[in-house]
């Protein structure tokens, strides 16, 4: 499939073969609509510019807020997997074919969590040390339970992405340096870093998901009690794994250096804003200008979050790249 002409007329990207200058895909096998997107991600920031986006879940409302407030749309179509996987994909589907660069996310559940995913109940649940372990020893009932999980999403949501050579930015087990999700706070030898890399192995060897592209996707680190997230590089899982480092922020925590030490870290590679809340200033993004996309969550559209004219600043910058509402 070609690359969306209306995207390349928008980037003023030509069609091209990674550059030589920046990282290829780290699935030596990806196919050409990924290495093409990561030669397109690189080429906007090198002319300065932060590609647009927002996270879909049902509705128009933050559509209409920013197309009232920018006549702008979205580039970066963002969906979750956890919930209502299915219409996601059809929905990512029809994204992908109207110019959009589509990322996946995914609330996992624990491993041994049966029915629908329960928010509280599932991806915020109590997952004890022991239980961790029993998952990071192949071959227990734990590990065999989270290989089938994994298995799932790739086999029902992932692979049919690939079949229409949608290439996909995808970012599992986020926040994984925060203290909430069952998955978080695990750091050592046998931590976070090996469980990114065991999915990484099994979709990238086993399932051959070649169209998707690696995104890290830690929270800006901050000491509030009960609500920490510690230094990025106590969960990282090296540059052989990883395609792009980003960074969620909210609550106006526009730190310079959430944005320097993923520069630091990915010692080259790209990085991106996956989840915000509050919109950063336009100053904000001339200072931190190495962050491929932001990705606005959905509902902080609302005055309460962000007013017209904060979605006005930053979408009608001259470097923040949309595309034109329909």
């Amino acid at each position: 499939m070609k690359l969306h002409y209306l995207l390349m007329c928008i980037l003023g990207v030509t069609m091209m073969s990674a550059c030589s200058n920046h990282p290829v895909p780290v699935n030596a096998d990806a196919t050409k609509e990924a290495k093409e997107l990561l030669s397109e991600l690189y080429k906007s920031v090198d002319e300065g510019k932060i590609i647009s986006g927002l996270h879909h879940r049902g509705g128009t409302y933050d559509l209409d807020r920013i197309d009232s407030a920018s006549h702008k749309e979205p580039i970066v179509w963002g969906g979750e997997l956890a919930w209502d996987g299915s219409k996601t994909i059809e929905e990512a589907v029809e994204a992908y074919k109207s110019g959009h660069i589509i990322t996946l996310m995914w609330h996992a559940p624990r491993p041994f969590d049966k029915g629908p995913v329960s928010w509280r109940g599932h991806t915020l649940g109590k997952f004890s040390d022991a239980q961790w372990n029993e998952l990071m020893t192949e071959g227990s009932e734990m590990y065999n339970l989270w290989l089938a999980q994994i298995d799932s999403i790739a086999v029902n949501f992932l692979c049919p992405l690939k079949q229409e050579n949608i290439p996909v930015l995808w970012r599992p087990y986020h926040e994984m340096n925060g203290e909430w999700f069952w998955w978080g706070y695990r750091e050592g030898e046998n931590g976070f870093p090996e469980l990114y890399r065991r999915m990484w192995k099994r979709y990238v060897n086993y399932h051959h998901l070649d169209n998707i592209l690696w995104v890290w996707n830690a929270n800006g680190p901050r000491d509030i009690p009960g609500d920490s997230a510690k230094a990025y590089d106590l969960f990282y899982p090296g540059n052989d794994y990883v395609d792009v480092l980003a960074t969620d922020i909210y609550n106006h925590d526009w730190k310079q250096s959430h944005h320097d030490d993923l520069l630091k870290l990915g010692n080259g590679k790209l990085i991106a804003l996956g989840e915000i809340g509050n919109l950063p200033s336009a100053a904000d993004l001339d200072n931190m200008n190495k962050y491929a996309w932001f990705m606005l969550w959905n509902g902080f559209t609302a005055d309460k979050y962000n007013s017209l004219d904060d979605i006005r600043e930053v979408f009608n910058r001259p470097n923040t790249i949309s595309l034109p509402a329909q």
